[in-house]
């Protein structure tokens, strides 16, 4: 079991950086994509020497990469940097997944999107391929809108994936979110798909479909192939007083530990969507120590 956070590292002094279409031109792009890989390599050290596996890289890594405007052959540029990238990665027994944007939107009825949605999805898995990570290494996403028929946008989402290169569905699993798609619905996606089901705890306790977390962890594991690693779970609270969703700003220890306690035996990566990123994480770190799915990862380390 490893345990991570999402994109960005309040303590190494850097973040993704990109910039607006307008400024669009080669020399922009490849210097902020030198910083980002620069930023990105500094991130996973740290993670590194904190016994933190498991980390979800930035989509800005490489600014409007999918979009018309973006001619510049980054890939072949940039292939030594990813290259050198992925080697610490694997030297560390690193996880690693990405999540698009949210109007990443395959199921849209609206075909302009769904190709766009496509373009982008190609260059997460490009990135990842760069890396040279093998399909344990995920794209996470959510099935999409309703647009007030359900089972015709489910449908649609099974047409759409039929059709995505073998690079992308590989790579791709679904999440169930907090208003449209339960972890049911996402358990019959997966049927129809083969894409394994990612679990997110604070959406399941805000749309769920009835199973308790054990049983939903047990579940959502299921869909999971020895090719495709470890399930992911996504692991947050919500932020007390806040909007229904929002996540907190710091890891609740009680409840994790409830939530490490409840779902024994079953093995999974989880990644803690909390605004304070690795502070949570170490915090999540040192409860899980004495959790015997973590233990052999942490004496990597």
């Amino acid at each position: 079991m490893k345990i991570g956070y999402p994109c960005i590292n309040l303590s190494v002094g850097c973040k993704t950086r990109t910039f607006r279409l307008k400024s669009y031109c080669e020399e922009r792009l490849y210097s902020t994509v030198t910083e980002n890989l620069s930023c990105l390599a500094r991130i996973l050290e740290y993670n590194a020497a904190n016994g933190i596996l498991f980390f979800r890289i930035s989509s800005d890594l490489v600014p409007f990469a999918s979009h018309p405007i973006c001619r510049a052959d980054w890939q072949e540029g940039f292939r030594r940097d990813f290259s050198e990238i992925g080697r610490v990665i694997r030297r560390n027994a690193m996880r690693i997944s990405m999540h698009p944007d949210q109007f990443i939107v395959l199921n849209s009825p609206r075909p302009e999107v769904v190709e766009r949605s496509v373009k982008e999805l190609v260059y997460h898995a490009a990135v990842l391929d760069l890396l040279g990570l093998d399909a344990s290494a995920k794209i996470q996403l959510h099935a999409g809108g309703v647009y007030g028929k359900k089972e015709e946008a489910m449908k649609r989402f099974v047409g759409q994936y039929a059709l995505l290169p073998e690079a992308v569905k590989r790579r791709l699993v679904i999440e169930n979110d907090d208003r449209s798609y339960t972890l049911q619905d996402c358990l019959r996606i997966h049927e129809e798909t083969g894409a394994p089901v990612l679990f997110d705890t604070l959406h399941h306790s805000l749309n769920s479909s009835g199973e308790g977390t054990a049983r939903a962890v047990e579940l959502a594991g299921e869909t999971w192939s020895a090719e495709d690693g470890l399930l992911m779970v996504d692991y947050s609270t919500g932020e007390p007083g806040g909007r229904p969703g929002s996540h907190a700003a710091s890891i609740d220890t009680r409840d994790f530990r409830r939530f490490l306690e409840a779902t024994a035996p079953h093995d999974m990566d989880i990644m803690l969507e909390i605004k304070d990123k690795e502070k949570s994480a170490l915090q999540a770190l040192a409860i899980a120590r004495s959790d015997c799915r973590f233990g052999s990862s942490f004496a990597r380390n």
